[in-house]
């Protein structure tokens, strides 16, 4: 009768945390697709006719993302080196979220006006940019995620 019991939990726990990983992927995709980040990226890089190898990254991503967080003893040849191209690939991932998502609340037309910075807007935009590399690099070199 035990086992029985146990078993209809793991199954429940499984049928749970595999829905609530549905919706949330949904939710997390919807969001990406609402403030055009993708749609953005492919305007300005003119390479509109590459969509499907845009729509296959993403899925693809999405989906090794995934497994790769759920199994995290699987141990990835290439160490270091492929650790440097993926937190650069996540880094303007999150870069490219931060932005799209500033524009659509229109934050940063109304910060700029509000300052009356008028010149030089692409130059603070880069700096900005820069600033939140060097304090991502100072937080992880100087190990204070442990302390």
């Amino acid at each position: 009768m035990d086992k029985a019991l146990m078993w209809i939990k793991h199954v429940f726990l499984a049928f749970f945390g595999f829905s609530s990983g549905i919706a949330i992927a949904a939710g997390t995709f919807a969001f990406i697709i609402m403030i055009g980040i993708v749609p953005r990226i492919i305007a300005k890089s003119s390479t509109a006719p590459h969509v499907m190898c845009y729509e296959n990254a993403i899925l693809l991503g999405g989906l090794v993302g995934n497994i790769l967080s759920v199994f995290l003893d699987i141990r990835l040849p290439g160490g270091r080196p492929l650790l440097m191209i993926y937190g650069l690939c996540a880094g303007i991932f999150v870069g490219c979220v931060a932005v799209a998502l500033a524009e659509i609340l229109k934050a940063l037309p109304i910060f700029f006006r509000r300052v009356h910075v008028k010149e030089g807007l692409p130059w603070l935009m880069v700096f900005m940019a820069l600033g939140k590399m060097a304090g991502g690099l100072f937080y992880f070199f100087f190990d204070m995620a442990a302390k």
